[in-house]
């Protein structure tokens, strides 16, 4: 009997995905779901209009494999917002450097001209704002996935 395939020895390629329009945004905002990084891993350049949060997340991409395998896996992600004129946030502490946040979801609440305001929505009643100009979003893999430190898939509450 063999044993199944490692992604050491398959041909898969890193995510890369962008969302222009508000019906691309869901697919993105599943993919995050339960990903979890440091405070310090969020990033807001004015000048640039950019804000950017490394992300630790979860491989819903890859789940029945997973499941078969016993074996559950994270992969280290960026996750960009460009055209950002304002970030806001509820219930995080930036000065705690030790803060571990979870995010659950992305909402897009669209103004005028393509304007809007891109939500992070996370656990604990915590969120960040973003009013951009445009839509215009893109995660991207940016190492190998590694074996989940918990050893299980998030779950929750029914």
């Amino acid at each position: 009997m063999t044993d199944d395939a490692r992604f050491e020895d398959a041909h898969e390629r890193p995510l890369r995905l962008k969302a222009l329009e508000p019906d691309d945004l869901p697919v993105i905002s599943a993919l995050v779901q339960d990903a979890v990084f440091p405070v310090t891993e969020m990033s807001w350049l004015p000048a640039k209009r950019r804000f950017a949060v490394l992300l630790n997340r979860f491989r819903w991409e890859d789940l029945p494999a997973e499941e078969r395998r016993g074996t559950y896996e994270r992969v280290q992600s960026l996750l960009v917002v460009e055209d950002v004129l304002k970030v806001s946030s509820q219930g995080v502490d930036r000065r705690d450097t030790d803060l571990i946040l979870s995010l659950l979801s992305l909402a897009f609440t669209p103004g005028e001209d393509g304007a809007g305001r891109l939500e992070l929505v996370l656990a604990g009643d915590g969120g960040i704002a973003l009013e951009v100009e445009a839509l215009e979003v893109s995660l991207t893999d940016v190492t190998r996935p590694y074996v989940a430190p918990s050893g299980k898939a998030p779950r929750h509450p029914d």
